[in-house]
């Protein structure tokens, strides 16, 4: 014969087993995602394309890396704030065209310099419409991007980009102790940015506002300050990608870079980093877009042509947004 207490150890026995199983799902998606995905990835290469991770090809993919994990420093930034920033495509498409057209006939360093006062414009657009006018950093950041897009569109119909400075070409492809010259300029920026969130003001004020902008401003936090320096940050790094890509690739387009916006996205949220919150810090988007990076080239290297290649770029992205918001719940 069962007793009150049997009954009450049935009833509470599948409580303790599900609450077990919930703390372990919980343990899984508190990992950022890139970790076990970029252990997979590697997996796999090793068995099906061993050349990727020759110490020929494997040290040329990270410096393809290289323009997507400094563009996906700047997304972190804004993230943490609960904001987004979609608008380093035009700014890339922009420096291809002022480095490589010709249209203005200054110096390559002029140029550079040019471009620098082109992503402190764009940063400070961006910032103050989202700041002052409460606009939404989707729209306003998209509009942006759109905007230069056009124009650099329509100057091209008069002057089409060219060749890249041949200063850029070079440091492309310098390699400093067997390190490509992009890759080091990515450690220079990702290593400075981590510890200046671990350990200044400027870092617990972005987590302040990330967790409750509102309790942030109460507590007496400069939230729009933040946000704002997020987005001038975010549009010089930009111009440092631009940079990259111009002495990588060797010449300007109007579609260079038009998809590192999105890819930035997605590597910082599988890298940890949602909109809010940083717990992938600057190491796991900065694993996120290695991992990216080689899916593409293992992908490639698997006879997957560029249609191929959108359709993954899209259902990662939606995957993306789907582990968000599982994290999120």
């Amino acid at each position: 014969m069962s007793t009150p207490a049997d009954s009450l150890a049935g009833l509470t026995a599948p409580r303790r087993i599900a609450s077990r199983w919930r703390a372990i799902a919980a343990a899984i998606v508190a990992v950022p995602p890139a970790y076990p995905g970029t252990v997979i990835l590697l997996l796999l290469a090793a068995f099906m394309r061993p050349q990727l991770l020759s110490l020929t090809l494997l040290p040329l993919i990270v410096r393809q890396a290289a323009p997507l994990g400094l563009a996906v420093i700047g997304q972190s930034l804004v993230m943490r704030s609960r904001s987004i920033d979609l608008s380093s495509g035009g700014v890339i498409v922009a420096v291809s065209y002022i480095l490589t057209s010709g249209f203005f006939q200054v110096p390559d360093a002029v140029a550079m310099a040019m471009c620098v006062v082109l992503g402190l414009v764009v940063g400070t657009i961006n910032g103050i419409l989202i700041v002052r006018a409460r606009a939404s950093s989707m729209i306003v950041t998209l509009s942006v991007a759109m905007i230069l897009l056009g124009v650099v569109i329509a100057l091209s119909q008069f002057r089409a980009p060219g060749e890249a400075p041949e200063s850029l070409r070079a440091l492309a492809r310098m390699r400093l102790s067997g390190l490509p010259v992009p890759v080091l300029v990515w450690l220079a920026l990702l290593v400075p940015a981590a510890l200046f969130l671990r350990t200044t003001v400027f870092g617990r004020y972005l987590d302040a506002v990330g967790a409750n902008p509102q309790a942030a401003a109460l507590s007496g936090i400069p939230y729009l300050r933040v946000i704002f320096v997020g987005h001038v940050a975010s549009a010089l790094i930009s111009v440092l990608c631009g940079f990259i890509l111009v002495g990588f690739v060797g010449f300007g387009s109007v579609t260079l870079g038009q998809e590192l916006a999105l890819n930035s996205l997605a590597a910082a949220i599988l890298g940890g980093v949602n909109f809010g919150n940083g717990k992938g810090g600057m190491v796991g988007p900065a694993v996120a877009a290695f991992m990216l990076t080689f899916l593409f080239n293992f992908l490639t290297s698997l006879g997957l042509g560029e249609p191929g290649r959108l359709m993954l770029q899209g259902a990662i992205i939606a995957g993306a947004a789907l582990i968000y918001s599982i994290g999120k719940r």
